[in-house]
């Protein structure tokens, strides 16, 4: 039996106890700052095996006092990226393994600094992008003697786009203001150069739908820094429906936004609909050499929102919760094989997908 601490019951968080209770070798405390959202998530499914605790971890010692009490196996933040440098040093102390969602750079960096030389394993950036999107896309370069393009594409997007944005706030606001105003990375002519957030406009066809994609912060996750140098072109770009990046380009440099987030939140989340109905458009491409010849691959794939427990998740809830789930199962089983600081592209995609978490991708 595995014993699995997961911060945060929002969106994400509450399915990714969920996902991990429906399986008999996990016990999972689910800790959040106010008892109210996982208790009616415990009721309202009928979860076996999750304790719902009250942990706020801008009182660290309040967390550690916890796991020093109720020891577990591995720490999953599923908070916003700023709170996770305080949990990555909380399982540092602890010894216990450690996994997050975060997009953000610098708390990666961060991260990486921290868990040098560490006994247990360390993984951020376990979601959809960064996270599977490495993975999948990884697997696509191995297939290649030698490498040229590297592009992927991921988005989350309403399918009945109602208004001006053509857009539903489907996960973390925060997140999503930070993939739209920090810089980006890429590789360039062999070589890893910033890039600036909402640039590098093109479009896509996809199953005969037209998108837009733009240059976001984050999802690349660090496979510029571990292709640096093997590839001549490697982007990431966000897909949204035509006509969305003249807009948040408006919002966030015309009227200079970007330097007044907390304004810009309170607009979004004000303004802009939630929605469960949305899909999850996955492209990985690979340009390069084998036999001789210059070949591509693609991996293209959209996932629907499914029920689970007789209740509706997101296709965002489902690919990111099943997503961490996956590598959290893979690492578990086999711990002595991952230490200190962990990519995502360190995971293998045919083992992935043989994993029981990661039904959703095949």
């Amino acid at each position: 039996m595995y014993r699995v601490l997961v911060l945060g019951a929002g969106k994400i968080g509450s399915l990714i106890a969920g996902l991990l209770s429906q399986h008999g070798r996990y016990e999972v405390h689910l800790g959040d700052v106010s008892l109210d959202g996982a208790n009616h998530l415990v009721a309202d499914l009928k979860l076996e095996r999750v304790t719902p605790c009250l942990l706020d971890v801008r009182h660290p010692d309040m967390v550690s006092t916890y796991l020093s009490t109720h020891p577990v196996d591995a720490i999953v933040s599923s908070l916003p990226y700023f709170c996770n440098p305080t949990v990555a040093g909380l399982a540092l102390t602890h010894g216990v393994h450690y996994f997050d969602l975060t997009e953000d750079i610098e708390v990666t960096s961060q991260i990486r600094v921290l868990s040098a030389g560490a006994a247990q394993t360390f993984m951020p950036q376990c979601g959809l992008a960064p996270g599977f999107i490495s993975i999948v896309t990884h697997d696509l370069m191995t297939h290649f003697e030698t490498l040229d393009t590297v592009k992927m594409r991921v988005g989350a997007l309403p399918v009945h786009p109602s208004n001006a944005l053509k857009y539903s706030l489907t996960w973390s606001t925060d997140g999503l203001i930070n993939e739209y105003g920090n810089l980006c990375y890429g590789i360039e002519e062999g070589e890893k150069v910033p890039l600036q957030p909402l640039e590098g406009y093109e479009t896509i066809e996809l199953d005969g739908l037209l998108y837009e994609a733009f240059n976001t912060s984050g999802g690349l996750g660090t496979l510029a820094d571990t292709y640096a140098g093997q590839v001549q072109t490697m982007n990431y770009k966000t897909l949204r429906y035509p006509g969305h990046c003249e807009k948040i380009h408006l919002l966030m440099k015309d009227l200079k936004l970007n330097e007044d987030r907390d304004t810009l939140k309170r607009i979004l989340e004000r303004a802009v609909p939630q929605t469960l109905q949305d899909v999850v458009l996955i492209y990985a491409s690979v340009t390069g050499t084998k036999e001789g010849g210059l070949f591509e691959e693609n991996y293209v794939k959209k996932v629907y929102p499914q029920c689970i427990k007789g209740r509706l998740w997101s296709a965002i809830q489902m690919t990111t919760a099943s997503s961490l789930c996956t590598v959290l199962d893979l690492v578990l089983g086999d711990p002595t094989q991952y230490r200190g600081f962990v990519t995502q592209e360190s995971i293998s995609l045919e083992n992935f997908l043989a994993n029981d978490f990661g039904a959703c991708f095949r």
